[in-house]
């Protein structure tokens, strides 16, 4: 009989362990700690606990242990349970009353079994086969329903072979043992389910965040890869920062938590580039809007070359009987030089707008003396210059294939990032998403994008997303107007930038010596893109801050 003392110690316990419950954040770890918590409030020896399968027509084995036969599958063992689900009906449509485990949970009744070999009512000839084959004794089972806020049974937690402590004897679940066993299923039922809304709430709000990376890549293919691989490098970059245990960033550390709110992070990094016009996200050269207009330059060349040749036929057929044969050579060759002209400033402003390689001033005084030096005839019947001012501009661009004023569209998208991210009523485990997502545009020395923060300013998170944006962007095979950087090259260029403020010194120095670009290559880039990497040669790159915890 259970004493006042001992009765007492296992209200504590249990106390204990409903608190213990309510913080776990791991489904599998919590379904664990219910059975071991119940097995041990109860004394018993071994234990099953089932969960309702998604269309509740079956129980499903989670957790199995038992102390005799030291036996441990489910949960943090990571033995497979080769058991099938329990199902809740027979064959023919009713109630599976013969099974224990099922009996609970159709009738949401606990069900306390001093001896399964001689109680009735039930089938336990799978219970008898395992105790022939393992020489076990299966003898007192509890068997109790786990029921949820809304009374519907979500699992069932069954016990065996309650241990009397003092004689160390197979015994009844007691009385006492049953309330008990109840309290902590209930207790259980509710962490259980507050995990599984939790779970539920926070695979639902990703799945808005990718709804939003989903729209944005339809709108623009080049744009929905970024969205996938920044927060990859980011964690990559983040995890490394972690395992640093010497110079600068030796203190930083991140719980499950903070790796979970930066995750969130760099998937809406880039949520504001949904206001961004899909004709300046794609701009693949200087003259496309919704379609390529260079191919209306080639129009207009087409045109001076009809005009030319007319204007050549007219002036020859002025020449009488033949007189001037001098002269009409003169003018068919004047023709060809001019023809010849012609087809070579249009190759070149087809070069210029592809926007590969910066313009020299020579290239773009040469865009200038072709827009305006020709003059055509344009569809009014007015004589108008060849190119118009806008794309003179456009032509004109030095490097890349936007203007200032597109380039500034494109960086609005950073903007209109942060206001979207700042309205949201953000948990508190997830405050910090607006000033990781929101900083990624920034640079050390205070000259970046929007704020203009220096690094000071920053977290050690945004400035991981900053690098892990530009290199991304370097070696991105699928944007349209160029080619992916191959690992050589897009370090050179990272150097270079950690030397001139525009990123974090120490976190590029991690980058490079925990060869976080190699994990990310890898993964991402073509084999071409991976070349051999001479880390000694990299600007600005120092191989004392790679220690790692």
């Amino acid at each position: 009989m259970d004493t006042v003392e001992d009765l007492f110690r296992r209200f504590e316990q249990l106390n204990a362990i409903g608190a213990a419950l309510s913080h776990e954040r791991d489904i599998d770890r919590l379904l664990e700690n219910i059975l071991l918590a119940a097995k041990t409030i109860t004394h018993a020896d071994g234990g099953t606990l089932y969960r309702m399968t998604e269309d509740e027509a079956s129980l499903r084995f989670e957790i199995v242990r038992n102390d005799s036969l030291k036996i441990a599958m489910g949960g943090a063992s990571g033995k497979p349970i080769p058991f099938p689900p329990l199902p809740l009906k027979t064959e023919g449509g009713e109630a599976n009353n013969s099974m224990v485990a099922a009996y609970a949970a159709i009738h949401q009744k606990t069900v306390n079994i001093a001896d399964a070999y001689v109680a009735e009512g039930f089938d336990f000839t799978g219970t008898r086969k395992f105790d022939e084959r393992t020489g076990y004794r299966s003898q007192s089972f509890l068997t109790v329903p786990m029921k949820n806020h809304e009374n519907a049974v979500i699992g069932v937690l069954q016990l065996i072979n309650a241990i009397d402590p003092d004689t160390q004897k197979v015994v009844p679940f007691s009385a006492a043992d049953q309330r008990l066993a109840e309290s902590l299923a209930s207790q259980a039922a509710i962490a259980l389910t507050n995990r599984q809304l939790i779970d539920q709430l926070e695979r639902l709000f990703e799945s808005f965040i990718q709804l939003i990376n989903v729209a944005i890549d339809e709108k623009s293919p080049y744009t929905g890869g970024h969205c996938e691989r920044v927060p990859v490098l980011t964690m990559m970059l983040a995890e490394a920062v972690n395992a640093t245990r010497a110079g600068a960033l030796a203190d930083f550390s991140m719980s499950d938590k903070d790796r979970y709110e930066l995750k969130i992070a760099g998937l809406l990094h880039d949520c504001g580039k949904v206001t961004t016009p899909v004709h300046v996200v794609d701009k693949a050269t200087k003259l496309q809007t919704l379609f390529d207009r260079i191919h209306l330059v080639d129009t207009r060349f087409e045109v001076l070359k009809r005009d030319a040749q007319i204007a050549m036929l007219k002036a020859r057929s002025a020449l009488r009987n033949g007189q001037d044969e001098l002269a009409g050579k003169a003018l068919e060759e004047d023709l060809a030089r001019h023809l010849a002209q012609l087809d070579s400033d249009r190759e070149f402003l087809r070069r210029a707008n592809i926007g590969s390689e910066a313009m020299t001033a020579e290239d773009q005084e040469r865009v200038r003396r072709i827009g305006t030096g020709y003059r055509w005839i344009d569809v009014d019947g007015r004589p108008a210059n060849f190119l118009s001012d806008e794309e003179l501009e456009n032509l004109n661009i030095r490097a890349g294939t936007l203007t200032q004023k597109e380039r500034e569209t494109i960086n609005y998208h950073i903007v209109a990032t942060i206001k979207m991210l700042e309205q949201l009523p953000w948990p508190k485990h997830l405050k910090n998403v607006p000033e990781y997502a929101g900083g990624h545009h920034e640079r050390m020395d205070g000259k970046g994008y929007p704020k203009g923060l220096v690094r000071e300013e920053m977290s050690v998170q945004a400035r991981v997303m900053g690098i892990a944006d530009i290199f991304e962007a370097l070696t991105a095979r699928d944007r349209p107007y160029k080619r992916g950087k191959t690992l050589s090259e897009s370090l050179e260029i990272l150097g270079k930038f950690k030397l001139n403020g525009h990123i974090d010194p120490d976190l590029f120095d991690v980058f490079v010596g925990q060869k976080v670009y190699l994990k990310y290559a890898e993964k991402f880039l073509d084999p071409e893109q991976i070349d051999e990497v001479d880390e000694k040669s990299i600007p600005g790159y120092r191989i004392a801050a790679t220690q790692q915890r």
